[in-house]
């Protein structure tokens, strides 16, 4: 079973406006509430993609109840350990005269050591056939070392991890062998201290990441792209053209259909293109993709092997 770990879900109020002024009313276009947390939505694409998973993760209140129920609605169980206060409610307003999108994200309802070790005891019950992954932000109280916990419980379980989350302590869980990272540029930046300046450098920081214990790297480029690494091949796809509506769920995305690829045996490089393709249909909308233009957007992606032999 694949489930997924989501410790600061949210609700994600989406507004498109015409203009946004000071001290006035502003009219809205438009509005969309949407169940979200990154885990969430690689919950959301994996089930869209016949493949069955599990939600697990932190939250309370009337707002963590409409997540739950959604997920519950689109048949994807789930279990999340409640807390006192309410799951965060985000704001992501686009506006229109200025082609701007602001983006104001909460930091998410305080968790008790008692709610950790509760979520612990749930997570040292997967075994060998299962898929954990991780994605986003902790809630306050969560500290970043929970994902080396995670990875040492995987190693021993022998469970595969996959993490999506910035904290430096990532670099941590790498003695451990975990199955797939997937970072963006500024989270390699962050990781390694230094500015990245060209695709060369970006390889170079991934495969460390592959030499210091991670399997694959799935790395994020924004509208450059994605890049794919193991210790055998980097292959490097472009990403189509498209207006961007909302780049809040685009890397999920992208790592929820990969991982789907990786359940269907794809080739790495028809996963990965067929990943960025679903990833971008996501930026061009204002929610999560309905995989409706996929086909279409995947037809303008070329992928690139830039190596495929071992070092």
């Amino acid at each position: 079973m694949i489930y997924t770990c989501t410790l600061n879900p949210a609700i994600d109020l989406f507004i498109e406006t015409q203009q946004l002024k000071p001290r006035v009313v502003n009219r809205t276009n438009n509005y969309d509430i949407q169940a979200n947390g990154k885990g969430v939505n690689v919950s959301f694409i994996l089930k869209m993609l016949g493949i069955d998973n599990t939600a697990l993760g932190v939250g309370g209140g009337f707002t963590n109840s409409f997540i739950e129920d959604t997920l519950t609605k689109r048949g994807i169980p789930n279990k999340f350990i409640h807390t006192d206060q309410p799951t965060r409610i985000n704001v992501f307003t686009r506006v229109i005269e200025e082609d701007t999108e602001y983006k104001e994200v909460n930091s998410g309802p305080h968790v008790t050591k008692q709610q950790v070790a509760e979520l612990m005891r749930m997570i040292e019950k997967l075994t060998s056939k299962d898929i954990l992954i991780i994605s986003g932000s902790f809630s306050e109280g969560i500290n970043p070392n929970i994902l080396v916990e995670i990875a040492k419980l995987s190693k021993v379980k022998r469970f595969k991890l996959i993490i999506d989350t910035n904290y430096k302590e990532v670099l941590d869980t790498l003695a451990f062998g975990p199955e797939l990272l997937k970072p963006n540029v500024e989270e390699l930046e962050k990781w390694f201290g230094s500015k990245i300046l060209s695709q060369q450098d970006l390889i170079k920081y991934c495969e460390k990441l592959i030499d210091c214990g991670a399997k694959n790297i799935l790395l994020s480029m924004g509208s450059e792209g994605a890049l794919f690494v193991n210790k055998d091949t980097v292959l490097r796809g472009d990403a189509p053209k498209g207006v961007v509506v909302n780049t809040a769920c685009s890397g999920d995305t992208m790592l929820g259909t990969f991982v789907a690829g990786m359940c269907q045996q794809k080739s790495l490089a028809e996963n990965l293109k067929f990943s960025i393709a679903a990833g971008s249909s996501t930026a061009f909308k204002a929610g999560l993709t309905d995989f409706s233009d996929v086909e279409e957007l995947n037809e303008q992606i070329k992928i690139e092997t830039v190596r495929r032999d071992s070092k």
